[in-house]
């Protein structure tokens, strides 16, 4: 169904056509007519779906359809919600690319900016606000915002505002709206907290799933490279100088693992640039623009920093990492194989990262085969198979023979035994942690 035939008015459909899509993707051909009729919904469908476009464009035709005088009374209708500033951006950058020839004003509201500009702008009268939950509850509390007019409140990444200790800031920013409006709630993940929400602050939603909730989009080949971690950065330099990757997003656990890796990929002439909420608003805006301009092959990345990243072409994704909580790794790899493109997820996995990998594969309902890199020379090999038999690996004094901290612990693990990968004793090493 093209977007010509959804009932669009000719601006709106001006401004889709302008920015190069002609067809909905799933997600939006069942919110789209759902949000046009008013209900309100439940959109949980995987990063690269298509979710903003989902809510952005039904929301900019109903603002449309105000009477041209009414409209002219500058107030704030709809409110979005994001747990990030850079989402905050990507969302406010769809609404002005869609609405390019519609007469809405959007302002998008985040912190480590200038307060007083962002007051000038609200005073001047905005149709539209995007904002992070603790510089919009600052307009709260200073009564710079009156969200007393809103029509339509979206909660966009709803899982990731739970994960970041927002709940209890959107529950303080939903009661200061009028309870009669739309309510639109997206998420990659639905967790069982954020369902009890949706039944406090929604009426009769639709729930509209695409495809199973943990399972990453069928478009990402993911790949599992066991290896030391104290050669991860040179499996890494392997990686880039012999494939084809022209546009990388390498996720680390820490921002100073970021600056680290980012580092030293400049120092082997590797076009790279790091971001997380160590630097500036300007320098991630500066990273961001780069990377996107192909000024940069390489973007290192934290979680935090990086839910915000909405960018078509990213060949591959690495964590380089394992990450702590299953719900994250969906959200990283998510970043590649966007709107129907293809994308390779690589994971580079040390021994102590073996049980964060077994969460994943719980998760996700898949198992993982591990991959070797061709040409590199491995110190030693990681073993998958944590789950080993007590009486083969215990000597006569009763000790376990595995080296390494947190061995004898998940020894005795009760869960399904893995495929081991390779053959040699695994020993310790002091690697640095990245």
């Amino acid at each position: 169904m093209p977007f010509k035939t959804m009932g669009f008015t000719d601006p709106l459909v001006q401004g889709i056509l302008a920015t190069g899509y002609t067809a909905p993707t799933e997600i939006q051909s069942q919110a789209i007519p759902a949000i046009l009729d008013g209900k309100d919904i439940v959109g949980c469908a995987q990063t690269g779906t298509g979710k903003t476009a989902a809510f952005v464009l039904p929301i900019l035709n109903r603002l449309e359809l105000i009477p041209p005088k009414e409209r002219a009374k500058r107030k704030i209708r709809v409110l979005v919600v994001t747990p990030t500033r850079e989402l905050a951006l990507q969302v406010e950058q769809s609404i002005r690319g869609y609405g390019r020839f519609t007469s809405n004003k959007t302002i998008a509201v985040y912190g480590g900016t200038q307060i007083g500009t962002q007051i000038k702008i609200l005073r001047r009268g905005v149709d539209i606000v995007v904002a992070t939950p603790g510089r919009l509850l600052d307009h709260i509390q200073r009564k710079t915002m009156n969200l007393s007019t809103v029509q339509f409140l979206v909660l966009d990444e709803a899982d990731r505002m739970f994960d970041m200790g927002f709940i209890k800031d959107v529950r303080n920013i939903i009661r200061e709206l009028p309870e009669k409006r739309q309510t639109l709630l997206f998420s990659a993940t639905m967790s069982r907290e954020i369902k009890k929400l949706t039944e406090s602050i929604q009426k009769s939603p639709k729930m509209i799933q695409i495809g199973p909730i943990h399972t990453p989009i069928d478009t990402i080949k993911q790949h599992i490279f066991p290896v030391p971690k104290a050669q991860k950065m040179d499996l890494l330099f392997h990686l880039l100088k012999g494939e084809d990757m022209s546009c990388v997003l390498i996720f680390s656990r820490t921002k100073h693992g970021a600056d680290r890796i980012c580092r030293r990929l400049k120092r082997r002439e590797i076009r790279a640039v790091a971001i997380h909420s160590g630097r500036t608003q300007g320098q991630r805006l500066q990273a961001l623009d780069g990377f996107k301009r192909a000024k940069y092959q390489v973007m290192v990345a934290t979680d935090i920093a990086a839910r915000g990243i909405n960018i078509e072409g990213i060949s591959h994704v690495i964590n380089f990492d394992v990450p702590g909580y299953a719900e994250d790794y969906i959200h990283r790899i998510g970043r590649t194989g966007r709107a129907a493109a293809t994308g390779d997820a690589i994971t580079f996995v040390s021994q102590d990262e073996v049980m964060n990998l077994h969460k994943i594969e719980k998760f996700i309902e898949r198992k993982f085969e591990p991959k070797t890199a061709d040409g590199f020379e491995y110190e030693h090999q990681i073993r998958l198979n944590t789950h080993t038999n007590s009486r083969s690996e215990r000597g006569k004094n009763g000790k376990n023979m595995q080296s390494g901290p947190g061995q004898n612990r998940r020894a005795g693990a009760k869960n399904t035994r893995n495929k081991q990968y390779g053959k040699k004793k695994r020993k310790s090493n002091g690697a640095r942690n990245y």
